[in-house]
């Protein structure tokens, strides 16, 4: 009987895993088409192929050395010991290893995809594909592991769940160095630096790639349960689902009520960013805060993110076609200083003291240290071997045709 019981809780705790991981998968092509339909026509077969590129490369790398490099025995809670081409039919907590495996190799590629929206419509492809192994291979895995992988940032104490940082933050701050590196899309700015709005030509993708991005995180937060069987997981998923689609509704409202005060209009665009915004806020803390907690998180992050557009685009001046680093970089760092606050035990707002809001700001300043600073001097290597931006008549006549002969649209 206990033997039964055990290979059944195996057995669900697998599937659970597995399933979560389509879903997550299943996101990649949420944010091809966000990613699509907010830049130009000209473009859209470019964008597309980098988003395929980025998660093939990205499950081939990650399984030839990107995983132990995250989850292999701690070499001074630093990185992981690497083993090349990582094989095994164990099984780890109730799951199996190639379930592990599979399950956070999606969340690398996650990391990965954020780059391209950042540097949209300008980049070459092979560049594209460098810096896509660079980010599998060694800034998400490393930074991975101080956390994830029992390394140095976890033993602090830092919480980040499902990967507001880890994942989201990561992605972004790498996005941002490029952004800042390869320089504005032609025309983004009149001479006098002011902004000049380049919309995105299919707003119907942009919005069916939110949805389905909404749709996805329900494995990507509830997933990190890693677990099903038992009362306890079953809980827990159901906790995390809930305060996971509050803080994505609340981020969608609060952006809304903003654009609209502030533009006169109940801006589409800004509302499905509101809505992601909410969504990677919560996901450090979506299994420590309650339902009231999600929703406060999701209206912090859906009313900075308008703002956090404008500063980016205006003050930085760092071109940033979809919003990218404003979504995944500015939400992302929110949502983990927020877990300090509202954790429901050891929160600010609850008696916890500021002990874990320190240790979770310690955690948001060294993940944008160490992405953002990888990241500066990976384009800075790219752009003087000059493979880092198309030409100028290139980037005019659009990217689709001259780097992969083809167009999205004939």
């Amino acid at each position: 009987m206990e033997e039964t019981i055990q290979g059944l809780q195996i057995g669900i705790d697998n599937m659970w895993l597995l399933i979560a991981g389509f879903l997550v998968m299943f996101m990649q092509p949420g944010f091809a088409l966000v990613e699509a339909g907010f830049t130009r026509s000209k473009n859209t077969a470019n964008i597309l192929m980098k988003n395929l590129m980025d998660f093939a490369v990205g499950s081939l790398l990650y399984w030839i050395i990107g995983f132990t490099l995250m989850y292999g025995d701690s070499i001074g809670g630093f990185v992981g010991m690497p083993d090349l081409f990582f094989m095994s039919d164990g099984f780890g907590d109730n799951y199996s290893d190639y379930a592990d495996l599979f399950f956070q190799t999606v969340f690398a590629a996650t990391a990965a995809t954020i780059v391209s929206g950042a540097m949209a419509e300008r980049t070459e492809f092979k560049a594209y594909l460098i810096f896509s192994i660079v980010i599998t291979v060694l800034i998400y895995p490393v930074s991975g592991h101080w956390t994830w992988g029992g390394g140095w940032l976890s033993q602090l104490g830092f919480h980040d769940f499902a990967g507001s940082s880890i994942v989201h933050s990561v992605g972004a701050w790498v996005g941002l160095a490029g952004a800042a590196m390869i320089g504005p899309r032609l025309g983004k700015y009149k001479a006098n630096g002011t902004p000049t709005a380049i919309p995105g030509h299919n707003l119907a993708y942009g919005a069916l790639g939110v949805f389905i991005l909404w749709f996805g995180w329900f494995g990507f937060n509830p997933g990190s349960q890693l677990a099903a069987a038992g009362t306890e997981n079953a809980v827990a998923i159901g906790h995390i689902a809930v305060t996971t689609n509050l803080a994505a509704a609340a981020g969608a409202v609060t952006a809304m009520m903003v654009a609209w005060f502030r533009y006169k209009r109940p801006s589409l665009s800004i509302s499905l960013n509101g809505a992601l915004a909410g969504l990677v806020a919560i996901t450090a803390g979506c299994d420590a805060v309650d339902p009231m907690g999600a929703v406060a998180i999701g209206i912090i992050a859906g009313f900075i993110l308008p703002f956090a557009v404008e500063f980016i685009d205006k003050v930085l001046k760092v071109d940033d076609p979809v919003g990218a680093v404003s979504v995944h970089g500015v939400s992302g760092a929110l949502g983990t200083l927020m877990v300090g606050i509202f954790s429901t035990s050891e929160g600010l707002l609850y008696g916890g003291g500021a002990k874990l809001l320190g240790i979770q700001a310690i955690g948001v300043l060294v993940f944008f240290a160490w992405a953002f600073g990888t990241g500066l001097i990976l384009f800075f290597i790219l752009k003087k071997a000059n493979i880092l931006r198309v030409s100028k008549r290139i980037e005019e006549e659009g990217l689709d045709v001259y780097e992969h002969g083809e167009s999205a649209y004939n």
